[in-house]
């Protein structure tokens, strides 16, 4: 019996003996990534890779509803994200969901912007969840041939009535509207182009966007908010609600493409929504360590100003300024003048009862026919 029980308590320690000859020395060390659509340089990934011998693995979403759907659902296994700070960040940031980041590790957070850093602290405190990533507006992006064509020589383009006025949409349906699917972008677009506050969620003001939305409607080809860059590239939309960033990157698709398509992006001047994308670690990230290492990539003037030169969106980073290509720096749509800045609407965080009313209304509006 105890020679029995002696060989019972060798064999585990035997067979992990010899698991571990075939077991590889150094398991590949990864990085999960959550990210928007288009949202890095294309070799944005592969020079992370050389730089740490962390692999990354990139996962797409086009949607912050998505994004804060799988983080509210937890084990989502992503070690960085990429939400848009308010009112997405904030909210999560209030339920829990992100871990402080280890700024020890992250010594490029020196060369962020102290304006934009002291715009995220009203929504995280000592800064200790999120990291500014890039800036956009939201507003139109437009075929100006044809969206001159529809509405007339003259016909000022800078402007919600473009989508939202009856009589203009309606000679531009047939080259094709969209929407981004987003109601908080819907609406405080229906509201600013309305002249009420596009922070508003009092029953008035929510009922009469609602019902901008809903003549819109009508008009509007599809609801999107990443399949608009391909198709205003491609000429098969001529109006597109979008960001700035992809709609600038669908003026480029269209230069090289040379098929006569000249793609606009036009920041209405009823005021148009300014955004921040924020990089952050999920409180359950498999490797939070994998996820600093990234931040502090992405950290890098260097790094960083390569990628707004691909994806034509402003970054935080001032040290990375200069090292951004002149036709970016100097493009009004990716680094607006000071006098159009000033109709940027910084969306405030809604409670939740008022964000499950506004979903509901989207819900509706979207599908009418």
């Amino acid at each position: 019996m105890p020679k029995f029980n002696a060989l019972r308590l060798a064999l585990p320690a035997l067979c992990a003996g010899l698991l571990s000859l075939t077991a590889p020395v150094n398991a590949e060390e990864t990085v999960h990534i959550y990210n928007w659509n288009d949202y890095f340089a294309p070799d944005t990934l592969q020079e992370f890779q050389k730089q740490t011998g962390i692999r990354p693995v990139l996962d797409l979403y086009d949607n912050n509803d998505v994004l804060e759907a799988k983080l509210f659902a937890g084990s989502s296994g992503y070690d960085v994200v990429f939400p848009t700070s308010r009112p997405f960040g904030a909210r999560q940031i209030k339920a829990g969901l992100y871990q402080p980041l280890d700024k020890s590790k992250l010594p490029g957070l020196d060369n962020l912007d102290p304006a934009v850093m002291a715009s995220l602290k009203e929504l995280d405190p000592d800064n200790a969840h999120l990291v500014p990533y890039l800036l956009g507006t939201t507003g139109l992006g437009i075929d100006v041939t044809k969206v001159t064509a529809a509405l007339g020589e003259g016909t000022p383009t800078d402007t919600w009535a473009v989508l939202f006025d009856p009589a203009q949409a309606a000679k531009l349906k047939g080259c094709g509207i969209s929407m981004l699917d987003d109601p908080t972008e819907a609406f405080a677009a229906a509201l600013a182009y309305l002249g009420r506050d596009p922070n508003s969620r009092t029953a008035a003001d929510l009922d009469a966007a609602e019902k901008v939305l809903r003549a819109a409607r009508k008009n509007v080809r599809y609801f999107h908010s990443s399949q608009y860059i391909s198709d205003l590239a491609n000429g098969d939309l001529c109006v597109a609600h979008g960001y700035s960033g992809d709609v600038l990157q669908a003026r480029s698709r269209a230069e090289e493409a040379n098929k006569g398509v000249t793609v606009g992006f036009r920041i209405p001047k009823e005021g148009a929504v300014l955004a921040t994308d924020v990089l952050a670690i999920p409180k359950d990230a498999p490797n939070p360590a994998a996820a600093n290492a990234f931040i502090a990539f992405i950290l890098q003037p260097a790094v960083i100003a390569h990628i707004t030169d691909h994806v034509k969106y402003a970054n935080a980073n001032t040290a990375a300024t200069p090292l951004v290509s002149e036709a970016v720096r100097s493009d009004p749509g990716i680094y607006p003048p000071a006098a159009v800045k000033e109709k940027f609407i910084v969306l405030k965080t809604p409670t939740d009862k008022a964000q499950r009313d506004l979903n509901k209304r989207w819900t509706r509006i979207k599908a009418e026919r």
